[in-house]
C-alpha cells in the first residue's frame, strides 16, 4: 500500500493527472431532458439575467459544452462555465461567480443544499437513470427485512424518479415515509429547483422562533402551508403528540404520530459517498439499507457507526489536549459561516487556548503541513465536506461540533452527532450556552497522554510576558502551556526568510532565467546553465 506524502517534486506536479469518472456523462440527444434546459431558460429569461454562471462537478464537465450550446439557442444572455470551484463541488460557489459579476448561478449535479445568501441559485440535479420497478422491489424487501417503519431518502440526482416511486408505494406500502428534496429559500436571494414552478416553501433554517418574532413581515414567506419546521434549528422541537414535519439537509418529511426519526429504518437510494456518510453519522441510531441504481445492488449497511463515533470522540480528546487551534475556512458560500467562526473563537478563548484563522481554498495534506505549530485544526465547511479522513493529515482535523465538545464544559457527549455547524449557533435546538464567566476552570487527566490539563481560564491567572508562557495556578499545581504559536516558531531552527533590512547591498538587476521550473530555456538536459 502506498503511503501518502505531503510533498511532491516539480515533475510529479506537472505530470500528475486527475482521474474523473465520466460514466455519468450523457449523450447529446438527452441534454434537454436530463439538464432541464427549458426550465433553465425560463429561470434566466423571466428574471432578465444578463450574465449567468454554470457550475458543474468534475464528473459532468464533459457535458458542459452541450449544455451551453442548448442554452444559447434560447437566450441572448451571456453564459459561462466556472473553470474550478473554490471548495467542494457540492456547494454553490458564489465567490467565484461574483468575481465574474454573474447575476445568478445554475448549479448542476449533486448538491449538499446548504443555504446561500448572495446570488439567486437554480439547482439542476441531473436526471441520472434509475430502474423504478427494480427499486420498488428492493424497498418492498426492505420493509419485510426491517422491524421498524421505513423512511425513504435519496441522492438528489435521483429526485426526478421519486414521484413515480411514491405513487407505487402509496397503494401497497402506505407506511413508507418518502422525503422530498427542497432547496431552502434565502432571505436576500432565492434558491430554486428546476422542477418546481415556484420556489419551495419551507421554513428558512437561518431564522429561529426568536428571529421570526422580531421580523413578522417575513414570516409569511418563510412558513409553508404545511407548517413545516426545520428541526435542526427550531428552538423547541421535542416530541409532540401529533405528526412531526422535519427538514434535514434540504430534505423534508413528515413522521407518524408520536414517532421520532430514531424509530425508523432509513432506505437510501444512491451510491456510497459523503451524502450517505453524513446521513448515517447524523441518524446514527437508525439502521440503514441502501440501493445503488448504477449497480442495482441492495444491502444492509454494516458500517459500525459506534466505532466511527468513537474515532470522532478520539478527535475531541485531541482537541481538549490542544493549546493552539487552527480554524480552517472551508466555505465562503454557506450561510452563517462567519457567525460560526466567531463562535469558535469565543469558545476556544474561554477554554484557555489560542486560535488562528486560515483561508487556504481547497483543503489538502500539503497545505496544512505548513503549520506544524498548530495542534489541531477545525474545519468550517458544509456537512458533506466536514467529515475528513484524518489518517493522511499530520494534525487532526475536527468539525465545529467536535471542537465545541472539547471546549464547552456545558456540552456533554451523548452519542448524538451534529455535522451542520449552523445547528450549534445560538437559537438553534442543538445550541448549548457556555458556562458563566465566573465558573472556575476544571482540571482533568488526558485520556490520550495521561497528562494533567486544564479547561477554562481563571481571573487569577498569572502571565509571564518575558518567556511568552502562561502559568495557571490551581490547587498547588502549576500547568504550563504555550501562549501562542509564536513561542513554537521561536524554538524552530529555521524560521523562514529574514529581510535583514539595511545590511543587504544594492545590486544591479539582471535578466533572469526563462521558462518553467521543470526546465528553463538556458539549461541543458543535465540541469546546468549554458
Amino acid at each position: 500500500m502506498e503511503s501518502a506524502t505531503a510533498f511532491y517534486s516539480g515533475t510529479e506536479v506537472i505530470q500528475r493527472s486527475i482521474s474523473v469518472d465520466d460514466t455519468l456523462t450523457i449523450k447529446a440527444g438527452n441534454v434537454h431532458s436530463v439538464y432541464e434546459i427549458s426550465q433553465c431558460l425560463q429561470f434566466i429569461n423571466s428574471n432578465e439575467f444578463k450574465k449567468v454562471a454554470l457550475q458543474f462537478p468534475d464528473e459532468l464537465l464533459g457535458d458542459s459544452g452541450a449544455v451551453i450550446k442548448a442554452l444559447e439557442e434560447g437566450t441572448t444572455t451571456k453564459i459561462f462555465v466556472l473553470a474550478d470551484t473554490s471548495y467542494g463541488s457540492c456547494c454553490v460557489d458564489e465567490i467565484a461567480s461574483q468575481h465574474a459579476n454573474a447575476d445568478c448561478i445554475i448549479h448542476y449535479g449533486s448538491a449538499c443544499l446548504s443555504p446561500t445568501s448572495r446570488l439567486p441559485v437554480l439547482y439542476v440535479f441531473g436526471q441520472q437513470p434509475v430502474d423504478v420497478a427494480h427499486c420498488y422491489d428492493q424497498i418492498t424487501k426492505c420493509s419485510q427485512d426491517s422491524e421498524e417503519p421505513v423512511l425513504l431518502m435519496y441522492d438528489v440526482v435521483y429526485a426526478h424518479a421519486i414521484d413515480e416511486l411514491e405513487r407505487l408505494l402509496h397503494s401497497t406500502h402506505p407506511g413508507v415515509i418518502v422525503s422530498k428534496v427542497n432547496a431552502s429559500p434565502s432571505t436576500s436571494s432565492n434558491s430554486y429547483r428546476a422542477s418546481d414552478a415556484v420556489k419551495p416553501t419551507a421554513l428558512d433554517d437561518e431564522h429561529t422562533s426568536k428571529d421570526l418574532s422580531q421580523d413578522k413581515d417575513n414570516s409569511s414567506s418563510l412558513l409553508s402551508k404545511d407548517n413545516i419546521t426545520d428541526s435542526s434549528l427550531s428552538v423547541d422541537n421535542t416530541a409532540t403528540n401529533s405528526a412531526s414535519s422535519q427538514c434535514h439537509f434540504g430534505r423534508t418529511f413528515t413522521l407518524a404520530d408520536n414517532c421520532t426519526i430514531d424509530d425508523y429504518a432509513v432506505f437510501y437510494i444512491g451510491s456510497e459517498g459523503r451524502t450517505l456518510t453524513n446521513l448515517m453519522m447524523t441518524f446514527n441510531k437508525c439502521p440503514f439499507y441502501t440501493y445503488d441504481p448504477r449497480t442495482q445492488i441492495y444491502r444492509r449497511e454494516t458500517l459500525n457507526v459506534n466505532r466511527a463515533l468513537m474515532k470522532r470522540y478520539y478527535l475531541v480528546e485531541k482537541g481538549k489536549d490542544a493549546n493552539v487551534v487552527g480554524i480552517v475556512v472551508g466555505t465562503l458560500g454557506v450561510r452563517d459561516y462567519l457567525a460560526v467562526i466567531a463562535h469558535l473563537k469565543e469558545i476556544i478563548k474561554k477554554a484557555g487556548k489560542k486560535s488562528y484563522t486560515f483561508l487556504v481554498g481547497k483543503l489538502n495534506v500539503a497545505k496544512l503541513a505548513n503549520f506544524m505549530e498548530v495542534d489541531v485544526f477545525v474545519l468550517v465547511s458544509c456537512p458533506e465536506n466536514s467529515l475528513l479522513d484524518n489518517q493522511e493529515f499530520y494534525k487532526p482535523v475536527l468539525t465545529p461540533f467536535e471542537m465545541e465538545l472539547a471546549c464547552n464544559r456545558a456540552r456533554e457527549w451523548t452519542g448524538d452527532y451534529v455535522t451542520d455547524f449552523r445547528q450549534i449557533l445560538p437559537g438553534a435546538s442543538k445550541h448549548v450556552p457556555l458556562p458563566a464567566d465566573n465558573t472556575p476552570s476544571e482540571t482533568d487527566v488526558s485520556l490520550i497522554t495521561g497528562n494533567l490539563r486544564t479547561l477554562g481560564t481563571d481571573d487569577d491567572t498569572e502571565s509571564s510576558v518575558g518567556d511568552a508562557k502562561a502559568v495557571v495556578a490551581r490547587d498547588n499545581m502549576a500547568i504550563t502551556t504555550h501562549s501562542s504559536a509564536g513561542e513554537y516558531l521561536a524554538g524552530r531552527s529555521w524560521r523562514g526568510l529574514e529581510q535583514d533590512l539595511g545590511n543587504t547591498p544594492v545590486t544591479k538587476a539582471v535578466e533572469g532565467m526563462k521558462g518553467i521550473a521543470a526546465g528553463y530555456a538556458n539549461e541543458t538536459d543535465e540541469g546546468t546553465q549554458v
